[in-house]
């Protein structure tokens, strides 16, 4: 993540707005102590940003899921013994 002084961002404030509200988020620091982190509103937070389970409801898996194909499975590689 990018990082710029105050008197840099305060200079180029409109480019580093419009950067952040592409994705783009910077930190602004004071003597190279960092303040505060500028991000796009829509951007999501660490609790948003979820990807297990995302889709809880809307798809249902069978519950011989982990037997489906089983006879064909065993006819390819089964034991010939």
């Amino acid at each position: 993540m990018r990082t710029v002084n105050i008197h840099e961002a305060k200079t180029h404030l409109s480019r580093l707005v419009e950067d952040a509200a592409k994705g783009e988020s910077f930190v602004i620091a004071k003597a190279g102590r960092p303040l505060v982190k500028v991000i796009a509103l829509d951007a999501p937070t660490g609790g948003q940003l979820r990807r297990l389970g995302f889709m809880v409801g809307e798809i249902a898996v069978p519950d011989d899921f982990d037997r489906m194909g089983s006879a064909e499975i065993e006819r390819l590689f089964g034991d010939d013994a």
